[in-house]
């Protein structure tokens, strides 16, 4: 039988042992906590989230789109690039903290804090070229007709994205 070596003496081999399971439990159980967290049932397990934006999403043109596909809460809010999935990650423990200070328990609440929460939204939107949306959608197949092409080609060009006009397309607009 071959010597080990002297590095891997003393029991130095089932410490690195450990860390390989430590290190492959925690990786695999890291995966799991975000894709469950990426969920749309963890999304509206907060009262304020079921029963507002998920509520009033049900009878927009995303609620089940023109090909049977249903699009959920992380499919436009959480990116999938990892680096910019943790930012938003983190990002989203202000939304915890707000849950537990009742801040949008009401509709009224809700209400009065919606422009300032669209905004939010639209800007980051706005900032990473409504990202979210190319996931799905692919500019260059966009237009049913030559008119809603040559609109696209035209809003494209002069640097608008998505959402510059398509606001409301998944959620209520502020003052509605």
């Amino acid at each position: 039988m071959a010597k080990l070596p002297k590095y891997l003496a003393g029991g130095s081999l089932a410490l690195l042992a450990a860390g390989i399971v430590v290190g492959v439990v925690g990786t695999l159980g890291f995966d799991l906590a975000m894709e469950k967290t990426n969920s749309t049932e963890f999304c509206i397990s907060c009262h304020e989230m079921e029963t507002h934006p998920w509520q009033e999403s049900l009878g927009k043109a995303h609620a089940v789109g023109r090909v049977g596909f249903t699009v959920g809460c992380a499919d436009c809010h959480v990116p999938k690039d990892f680096i910019p999935k943790m930012k938003r990650k983190i990002e989203a423990s202000r939304e915890v903290w707000h849950h537990l200070l009742g801040t949008l328990d009401t509709p009224e609440k809700y209400e009065q804090h919606r422009a300032e929460m669209a905004a939010r939204v639209w800007k980051t939107m706005e900032d990473n070229d409504s990202a979210s949306c190319r996931t799905c959608h692919k500019a260059e197949e966009i237009g049913s007709t030559e008119m809603i092409n040559t609109m696209h080609q035209q809003a494209l060009g002069s640097g608008a994205t998505c959402i510059t006009c398509h606001k409301g397309i998944a959620h209520d607009l502020p003052g509605q």
